[in-house]
């Protein structure tokens, strides 16, 4: 990219500083409490304001001490909760994720403990299979059908038939052992059968239990986190003309050409192509495209445009990719920020990053230095 096509949004940063309006200032009233039920901390006070590194190093910890009546403070306040929000809307992606793969071992373990039931089924067949010829084999023994090995050579009229009659009777007690150890094995088999079923099924119903346990605490936080959009969007929707520009232009906008940027790209399909396409599209928790992103779904819907997948989260996109270094980046890597990787957006060349700040703020470029680093991934 080169200098001449980018130019600088100006910023209100030595203006003076007007007092938050009313409308604002009872629309943010509440947020700090929402979001603490949102992490299910109520009550705690945990960083201060305008310390936003501690903000988002501490995702469990809500500052709910009383708004700042200055328009700096109460921004730097809204800005602290907002990215509350987007840590919370991350766990709620994970937390989504883990519950479908806990579906997935859910199914398989049933399947499992289908299998083995047949089995068992089979097995108490072939018991009673070799139930039936000792039966047989008893009654004939009451009946005294079946003669020792001593009592048939007791009656033999001479050798041979002595030896013929012992050699009959072993045959005989060899036939009566095999049955009842057939008999043993499949009871055997049957019981272990049994008890491999039994896990199975204890083993399913745990993982149920657990399911539906994650299944609840998803839908707790997923109500949580609409009532602290709902609260976001309104102090947004409520600052001053003045505050929703300082609120959009905060991390120093940079104004770029698109269709010159993407005229001078060498691959303009790619992915820094297809972020760069989504510059002035706004910002929603959670979303993916094509119209509306967070700052992980606008990377997640740049790779799919070229047929790459990566993980769906900002921490688990700096966990999934090659780790690279500040000084090693290149157009394309995927950049995190703030400590914990609370967000992240796309290093697009000569120092710039294309990212989804936030609500009430289009997608946008920005210097890489305009928020603390804290990792960089590549696909």
């Amino acid at each position: 990219m080169t200098s001449h096509r980018l130019r600088a949004t100006t910023t209100a940063a030595n203006a003076a500083t007007p007092a938050p309006s009313s409308r604002t200032a009872r629309a943010v009233a509440g947020l700090g409490i929402t979001a603490a039920l949102a992490l299910g901390t109520v009550g705690t006070v945990g960083f201060a304001a305008g310390d936003p590194d501690d903000a988002a190093s501490s995702a469990g910890e809500v500052d709910t001490s009383p708004l700042p009546t200055d328009a700096d403070g109460l921004l730097e306040r809204l800005e602290e909760v907002s990215r509350q929000a987007q840590v919370t809307s991350d766990e709620v992606e994970e937390n989504r994720a883990e519950i479908e793969d806990a579906r997935g071992r859910l199914d398989a373990t049933n399947r499992t403990s289908e299998r083995l039931t047949a089995e068992v089924d089979r097995a108490r067949a072939a018991v009673e299979d070799s139930r039936t010829p000792v039966t047989e084999l008893s009654q004939s023994l009451y009946r005294g059908a079946v003669i020792d090995p001593v009592t048939a050579v007791a009656g033999a009229s001479n050798p041979q038939d002595a030896i013929d009659r012992r050699a009959f009777a072993s045959a005989l007690n060899a036939d009566r052992s095999g049955k009842l150890a057939d008999l043993q094995d499949s009871l055997r088999e049957a019981d272990e059968q049994e008890s491999r079923a039994q896990r199975a099924k204890a083993s399913a119903d745990f993982q149920l239990s657990v399911l539906q346990s994650q299944e609840r605490e998803l839908e707790e936080r997923t109500d949580a986190l609409e009532e602290l959009k709902t609260q976001i969007a309104t102090a947004v929707d409520g600052l001053s003309p003045e505050e929703k520009r300082r609120w959009a232009d905060r991390n120093g906008p940079i104004d770029v050409d698109v269709k010159e940027f993407l005229g001078e790209l060498t691959d303009a399909s790619g992915v820094v192509g297809a972020a760069m396409s989504k510059l002035g599209s706004p910002y929603s928790w959670g979303a993916t495209g094509p119209d509306s992103f967070d700052c992980s779904g606008l990377m997640l819907w740049a790779y799919q445009q070229s047929g790459k997948s990566i993980p769906r989260t900002s921490s688990a996109q700096i966990a999934g990719g090659t780790s690279v270094s500040r000084g090693d980046l290149q157009p394309g890597d995927i950049v995190g920020f703030y400590p914990g990787v609370t967000h992240v957006g796309m290093y697009i060349g000569d120092g710039q990053i294309v990212h989804a700040s936030d609500y009430g703020i289009p997608v946008q470029v920005v210097s890489v230095d305009s928020m603390p680093f804290a990792g960089a991934a590549r696909y």
